[in-house]
C-alpha cells in the first residue's frame, strides 16, 4: 500500500493507462514540456514522447475540438484544462460536439474523451478562477461527470474515465493536489456511478462530493460530539448518480442536508433535493436543506472568500435547524460569522 498524494495517484492512472493502451494520449497547456501546470504529467514527455504528451497554445476551443475529433476516429484523448474555468471557452466543443455525437450518429461514432482539470475555488484567486463547473456540465444528457476527494479514489475514478466509452468530464482540485493517501499497489478500477459511505450514522444524511468531502466529514466529527450521529455520502459521480445508496441512507436516517461548493441556483444540491423529496418522501421527518456558496460570484479578499463558501459552522448549523434542535443557529446558515 503506497502512500501516494493525489496529483501522484492521478499520475501513475494515466501512465498505467497510456501504458496499456497506445491510443491513450494526453493534450493541454503546459503538459509537455513544463511537466503540467500542476505536476500531474511530470515526466509523461519523457517516457512517450510529443505524440502522445502534446503541448497547446492557450486555445481550449481548438484544442478540445481537436480531441473529440481524435476520440471519434478511434483514439482515447485525455484533454487537460489548466483550471475548467476556462473550459467555458470550449463549451461549443464539450456540449454540442462530445456530448451529442454519439446519439445524433445514431450510435456510429464513440466520443471516448475524459476532460480533466481543476475545478471550483482554489485560495484568493478571484472569480474568474474559482467557479465550480459541477452543475453546468451534469446538465446535458451525453456527460458523465465525476470528481473524488482522495488519492484511492482519484487512481480507480481515472482509470474508468478513461475506459469509458463515453465522455467523461473529470473535476479536480488545485488544493488537494498535494493531500497524500493511501493507494494500493496492485491496478484497481473504481466503476463511475458509485458512491460512498464515508461515515457511517443514523441521525441525518450529509450528502457532498469532491474536496468538500473533507469539510463535511470534519463536520460530522464535531456532530458527534454534540450527540448527533451523521452519515456521510461522498456522490463521487455525479453522473450516473448512486441514487440507491442516497435514498437507502435517507430512509434510515430520516433528515437530509446536501452541500455543495458551487451557487444555490439550479445546482447540483437543488436537483438532488428533489430527487429526495420525491423518492423518500414517507421516510422524511423534514425537509432537505442545503448548504452551497453564497449567490454572488466568488470574491477575492480571503475573508470574505470564507463567507461565501460552505463550512463546517454552516453544515453544523443546518444539521441542528432540519434536526429542530436549536433554531437560534439558523443565523449560522444565513450570516454567518467571519471566519465561519
Amino acid at each position: 500500500m503506497a502512500k501516494l498524494q493525489i496529483r501522484e495517484a492521478l499520475r501513475r492512472a494515466l501512465r498505467e493507462e497510456m501504458l496499456r493502451d497506445e491510443s491513450v494520449f494526453l493534450m493541454g497547456e503546459e503538459v509537455a514540456h513544463y511537466n503540467g501546470a500542476y505536476k500531474v504529467s511530470q515526466g509523461l514527455l519523457d517516457e512517450f514522447g510529443e505524440d502522445r504528451v502534446v503541448d497547446t497554445p492557450i486555445a481550449e476551443g481548438g484544442f478540445a475540438g481537436l480531441g473529440v475529433g481524435a476520440a471519434m476516429a478511434g483514439m482515447r484523448p485525455v484533454i487537460e484544462f489548466m483550471t475548467f474555468n476556462f473550459s467555458l471557452v470550449a463549451y461549443d466543443q464539450v456540449i454540442n460536439s462530445a456530448a451529442k455525437v454519439f446519439q445524433m450518429s445514431g450510435g456510429q461514432y464513440k466520443v471516448p474523451i475524459v476532460f480533466r482539470g481543476a475545478n471550483g475555488a482554489a485560495e484568493n484567486l478571484g472569480s474568474q478562477h474559482s467557479t465550480s463547473v459541477d452543475s453546468i456540465y451534469a446538465h446535458f444528457p451525453g456527460l458523465k461527470v465525476v470528481t473524488y476527494c482522495d488519492a484511492h479514489d482519484a487512481y480507480g475514478l481515472l482509470k474508468s474515465a478513461i475506459r469509458d466509452d463515453n465522455p467523461v468530464v473529470f473535476l479536480e482540485s488545485e488544493l488537494t493536489y498535494g493531500v497524500k493517501g493511501e493507494v494500493p499497489d496492485h491496478e484497481f478500477l473504481i466503476p463511475l456511478g458509485q458512491a460512498k459511505i464515508r461515515r457511517e450514522g443514523t441521525d441525518v444524511t450529509l450528502v457532498t462530493w469532491g474536496k468538500q468531502v473533507m469539510m463535511v466529514e470534519a463536520a460530522a466529527a464535531q456532530l458527534a460530539e454534540q450527540g448527533i450521529s451523521a452519515e456521510v455520502i461522498d456522490l463521487r459521480s455525479i453522473r450516473p448518480l448512486d441514487q440507491d445508496t442516497l435514498f437507502s441512507s435517507v430512509a434510515k436516517t430520516g433528515h437530509c442536508v446536501i452541500v455543495q461548493e458551487g451557487y444555490p441556483f439550479a445546482g447540483i444540491a437543488a436537483e438532488l433535493a428533489a430527487r429526495v423529496q420525491e423518492a423518500c418522501f414517507d421516510w422524511l421527518d423534514a425537509p432537505v436543506l442545503r448548504v452551497c456558496n453564497r449567490d454572488v460570484n466568488q470574491p477575492y479578499a480571503p475573508n470574505l472568500e470564507k463567507l461565501v463558501m460552505p463550512s463546517p459552522p454552516r453544515v453544523i448549523a443546518a444539521v441542528h435547524r432540519v434536526l429542530g434542535r436549536d433554531v437560534a443557529q439558523d443565523n449560522a446558515l444565513d450570516l454567518p460569522q467571519q471566519g465561519a
